[in-house]
């Protein structure tokens, strides 16, 4: 996860939402898995951090939450910390400084106004993991988490959420102190692979079989992507190996941005047995037809 998101992005802190939108689809595009075959392990780890920064700077509550420093680079919330020096004593009127009275009555349970110290929490937050279809992370679902309790939590999973991301639900933790604030549950998201689906940022990557006949004659073949069956167009002489980009088919994030877009890579495959007719025509066609695929 990114720890500076606008380092991760290469934009400074006074940057345009326009500005840093450029600068995602730029990384995006850049470090594409499709575009590095060589490095792919390593272009799937930086997407990674591309996106986790995004999700945070592409986001103005996130951004602004960040900017103030009440959330950390990965998204959670920052735990603030407050001080004292020797000879301080106690603050002024209004100060926020901690001083040596507060330390003392904390010791004997009383707060900050001569009220219970317990008055002024609030209850412990606690973390859950769910564990989700590729398909309801890509277009949401409504899922129950069960508590250690045995109690039931619902919850909304958004469309587009990534595995690795929290959710937060407001109030849904441990019960506060003298009927004070409850804390808040943190909800993992954990991704379950899908057999044929892998996803790259927004884009779903997929690779479609097809028949020696459908290379050679094109026409249109139906593939199957994350909301449904979709018709694609083949040319005449498609080699495997060639990728077709379907635009909109992808994951729509919650930043808001357009969807991404299905990548289809096609993989040509041969029939179980070749028989006489397609020997014998392959055979008359390559004494016409010859040319030599490795030559460079």
């Amino acid at each position: 996860m990114a720890n500076d998101p606008y380092k991760e992005l290469g934009v400074a802190r006074g940057a345009s939402d326009d500005d840093i939108r450029k600068a995602y689809r730029k990384l995006a595009k850049e470090f594409h898995p499709d575009l590095n075959p060589n490095t792919r392990t390593a272009a799937e780890a930086r997407i990674k951090t591309i996106n986790a920064a995004f999700a945070i700077l592409g986001e103005p509550e996130k951004r602004r939450q960040f900017d103030a420093g009440l959330i950390d680079g990965n998204g959670e919330p920052r735990q603030r910390t407050q001080r004292t020096y020797a000879g301080a004593g106690r603050a002024g009127a209004g100060g926020d400084d901690f001083g040596f009275g507060d330390i003392f009555s904390d010791l004997f349970g009383r707060g900050r106004g001569g009220q219970p110290a317990a008055a002024q929490m609030r209850g412990a937050d606690v973390r859950y993991t769910l564990e989700v279809d590729f398909l309801e992370s890509a277009n949401g679902a409504r899922k129950r988490v069960t508590m250690p309790d045995g109690g039931a939590l619902d919850l909304q999973v958004p469309e587009g959420v990534n595995d690795g991301q929290v959710l937060r639900l407001k109030g849904k933790g441990s019960a506060g102190p003298r009927g004070t604030d409850a804390g808040d549950a943190l909800v993992e998201i954990k991704v379950r692979p899908h057999a044929e689906f892998r996803r790259s940022g927004d884009d779903i990557l997929v690779t479609v079989p097809i028949s020696i006949d459908e290379a050679v004659l094109g026409g249109k073949i139906e593939v199957e992507t994350i909301s449904g069956r979709v018709a694609l167009t083949l040319p005449k002489g498609t080699s495997s190996g060639r990728a077709f980009r379907m635009k909109g088919r992808g994951v729509r994030s919650a930043s808001g941005n357009p969807p991404g877009d299905q990548i289809v890579t096609i993989a040509i495959v041969m029939p179980d047995e070749i028989d006489e007719k397609l020997a014998y025509f392959m055979g008359e066609w390559k004494r016409a037809h010859a040319y030599d695929v490795r030559k460079k």
